[in-house]
């Protein structure tokens, strides 16, 4: 039996897109330029392991001076990238808690851009309990960061339910236990969730 349910953030509940973004802002050719000479996962996983998040990306740009402004964007247009809303993964959200199913979220996401996005989506405040790896320190697939959760949420993993878009993510979920669904789209988690029982075909609609 499913004890807990867990939401990843990125491209689960929001989509994170910055290819696209530059893709529009600079250009196809220009973005895949830039993301040949410069590390910006690598940067941005920095910033989801706790770095400051200004100071990481902008100390990325004096690097690059040749990209000086278009990876300040990474952060100065940092919400353009972190949008929009997978509206019917938020509806799958509420529709666990009004059920009484507690519902976490385990993220790679940085402290200070968590902290801006809980001012643009409100429901990032409505989990039970909130795994972010800037204030863990530690970003996923680390088998570290599936540990604390595992110590702190007071659920055996084999009763936990885990909605990530990284394979290896999902692997590494899997791995320790838990029950994982690798999320591609919105409707098919809703059928997972239907399949364990935790909601209804009607709860789970879009």
């Amino acid at each position: 039996m499913i004890k807990a349910v867990i939401f990843d953030i990125g491209n689960v509940l929001i989509e994170w897109q910055p290819e696209r973004y530059y893709d529009s802002a600079i250009g196809e050719e220009r973005r895949k330029a830039m993301f040949a000479e410069v590390d910006l996962h690598g940067m941005n996983d920095k910033v989801d392991l706790g770095g400051p998040f200004k100071e990481t990306i902008y100390d990325a740009a004096e690097a690059y001076p040749k990209w000086r402004e278009e990876i300040r964007m990474w952060h100065d247009h940092w919400i353009e990238m972190a949008s929009p809303t997978i509206d019917h993964s938020v509806k799958l959200l509420r529709a666990l808690r009004s059920k009484g199913v507690p519902v976490f979220a385990l993220s790679n996401f940085g402290i200070g851009s968590f902290d801006y996005a809980e001012t643009i989506y409100n429901y990032l405040g409505e989990f039970d309990r909130r795994y972010i790896s800037g204030h863990m320190q530690v970003i996923k697939p680390d088998p570290k960061i599936y540990q604390m959760l595992e110590d702190d949420c007071g659920h055996a993993p084999q009763t936990l339910l885990f909605a990530d878009d990284r394979a290896d993510n999902i692997d590494m979920a899997r791995s320790r236990g838990w029950n994982a669904h690798l999320f591609e789209n919105p409707q098919g988690w809703a059928d997972c969730l239907v399949s364990h029982e935790l909601l209804t075909a009607e709860e789970a609609a879009a």
